[in-house]
């Protein structure tokens, strides 16, 4: 026998193939490599945390305001209800959102703030919805009361813009820019042609005299009765802004309402000459008004501090041990659990809101709602939650958002006091269940059939591949009653109403939070500043601190989810067209019977 071969016969495992051999080598290296790679991963994490980390702490150290500064509001990125820090965000292009809750507290806290002379207001476009803009318009408005200046420069101004531009000193557009005020319109998206043409075969069951909430998949316009309670609400909204701007630039609405008939104020001129803005010019203009106004220079710099960087400088003073939370229920409600950052999922906020109603410490808690509704199920158990926390003694407050409609409206209205901006949308008391059947769009469209076995006559009840028979939509109804009467019950106990009264202003209908104040809904017109005012005042406490739940993401969130940014962008590059988007997505991921406001509303 060679040497080769009892060298070989040593190496290898006695039985051994060499096929054996061969893969045993194989997966080895295989392993080695997904081994190292993972350690090599590990390593490039901590390396990029590391790294991130010490350009935010960084970033916060540097963070200092000089003296004779100015704030830079720039209102051109969408706006949130509260947003994750992007400690990454000077050194991206990344359209990054910004938070209403650092806005509101950056802009109240410049107001005492010795270092901070005024602020320089871009508000080009403002993408939010109308009691977003309410309560940024509001607290701008008080700024001004702490004696401090606002300008306010842009290349021109979309409506939404121009309503924030109007609390400034002093309003300058660039020679080629104009503004777009035109009042609002309200724009429905009907998918009746969209279910049509992919042939599914929709059946809606809904309470009796529900009138509007289903009309966006059995029809392809709005009915005649939708339109006069749409009307009636656009104009509630509308008037809210015109009287802001008629008070603000001294026109009476008339002439406001004139010049968006009229579409007056296409060019600078025709802004200047309507009395719409206070100069012409190009931000080198309003960098001289602003350096005369602090007494600075031709040559020297103005500090400026961004928002985003200013509000890295908020800070609680408060040291009290008594508390009010505030709890935020953001986005459209769902059962189970989920990213509080997407939406509301009850499983989910009911956790966090246990956590506040079981601090000791926490004498009042102020719920931020800004939901257009969903799950109805999910809906019932969150109240039940806050109806839990007040037998456990708190104050339960509501500040609502631009929606607290239909679920929304549901886990509010058992409040002890509820506020609402004149435009927040509200109301829309009702249910419906939405069940398609893709039986005819598979087999039509792509060529699927489905058969199959059951050992039952509905065992395959809402599986989606056939339409509902009479006895399951019998019992479908039976459900929806029931869940619209306790819905009912619910608002009537919460409210003090009888059901009677609270069915007649039910039926779906959404209203401006101005005439929800009217009928009983809400308890007065207010920010969220106000609503804890409230609680305060309802808890009998004077010195308090604030704490936030859910806690706000860290800021290496951003690296293990991306949505938040993505929907960001997304909301950025569509910009008108992003309704559309969101309208088609509420229609692939509806489930389950609904407390949801009736349609997708567009305003423009």
């Amino acid at each position: 026998m060679s040497e080769a071969n009892i060298q070989d016969q040593n190496i290898q495992p006695k039985g051994e193939t060499r096929t054996r051999k061969f893969w045993r080598v194989v997966f080895g290296s295989m392993l080695g490599f997904l081994f190292s790679t993972m350690i090599v991963s590990i390593l490039y994490m901590i390396m990029l945390i590391s790294m991130v980390a010490s350009i935010s702490a960084m970033d916060k150290d540097t963070v200092t305001v000089k003296g004779n500064s100015i704030l830079k509001v720039d209102l051109s990125v969408p706006i949130q209800e509260r947003a994750v820090e992007n400690p990454l965000s000077n050194f991206s292009s990344q359209i990054t959102a910004i938070g209403l809750d650092d806005i509101l507290a950056s802009i109240k806290q410049a107001a005492n703030d010795p270092n901070i002379k005024g602020i320089y207001l871009n508000s080009t476009t403002a993408g939010a919805s109308p009691a977003t803009l309410k309560e940024i318009h509001d607290v701008l408005v008080q700024f001004k009361q702490s004696g401090k200046f606002i300008l306010s420069y842009c290349d021109s101004y979309t409506q939404n813009g121009y309503y924030l531009a109007t609390t400034a000193d002093k309003i300058i557009l660039n020679p080629a820019g104009g503004i777009d005020l035109r009042g609002y319109a309200f724009q429905i998206m009907f998918y009746k042609g969209l279910i049509d043409k992919l042939d599914l075969d929709v059946q809606i069951v809904r309470h009796g005299q529900f009138k509007s909430a289903v009309e966006p998949y059995i029809l392809d316009k709005m009915s005649e009765a939708n339109k006069e309670q749409m009307n009636l609400l656009a104009n509630t909204l509308w008037s809210t802004l015109a009287d802001d701007i008629s008070k603000a630039r001294n026109i009476s609405t008339d002439s406001i309402n004139l010049i968006a008939d009229e579409m007056l104020c296409a060019t600078a001129n025709d802004a200047l000459a309507l009395r719409l803005i206070d100069k012409v010019g190009y931000a080198a203009d309003a960098e001289t008004w602003l350096k005369r106004k602090i007494n600075v220079g031709d040559n020297e710099a103005i500090n400026f501090v961004s928002l985003p960087k200013y509000a890295k400088t908020l800070v609680n003073n408060s040291k009290s041990k008594d508390k009010i939370a505030i709890v935020y229920a953001s986005g459209s409600i769902y059962d189970g659990k989920g990213d509080a950052t997407q939406g509301i999922y009850s499983y989910s906020f009911i956790k966090e809101f246990r956590k506040a109603y079981n601090d000791k410490n926490v004498k009042a808690i102020v719920l931020r709602v800004n939901s257009p509704g969903g799950s109805a199920l999910a809906s019932e158990n969150i109240w039940r939650e806050i109806e839990a926390a007040k037998k456990a003694g708190k104050i339960i407050v509501t500040s609502m958002g631009d929606y607290a409609a239909s679920g929304g409206y549901y886990i509010s209205c058992n409040s002890d006091y509820i506020f609402a901006q004149p435009n927040t949308l509200t109301g829309s008391i009702g249910v419906f269940g939405m069940i398609p059947s893709f039986q005819n769009f598979l087999k039509n469209k792509l060529g699927i059939t489905i058969d199959g076995v059951k050992t039952n006559k509905h065992s395959d009840f809402g599986t989606g591949f056939r339409p509902m028979d009479d006895t399951e939509l019998s019992k479908m109804q039976i459900s929806i009653e029931q869940v619209y009467g306790t819905f009912l019950k619910r608002v009537s106990d919460g409210r003090h109403l009888s059901v009677a009264a609270v069915d007649s202003i039910g039926q779906g209908r959404v209203w401006a939070g101005k005439d929800a104040l009217a009928i009983g809904l809400v308890d007065k017109l207010g920010s969220l500043d106000d609503a804890i005012s409230k609680a305060a005042s309802l808890a009998k406490i004077s010195n308090y601190s604030i704490v936030e739940y859910p806690t706000e993401k860290p800021w290496y969130y951003m690296f293990l989810n991306h949505d938040d940014e993505i929907e960001a962008a997304i909301q950025a590059r569509l910009g008108q067209f992003y309704f559309m988007y969101q309208g088609v997505n509420q229609v692939l991921s509806q489930e389950g019977i609904q407390a949801r406001m009736p349609m997708d509303i567009y305003i423009q």
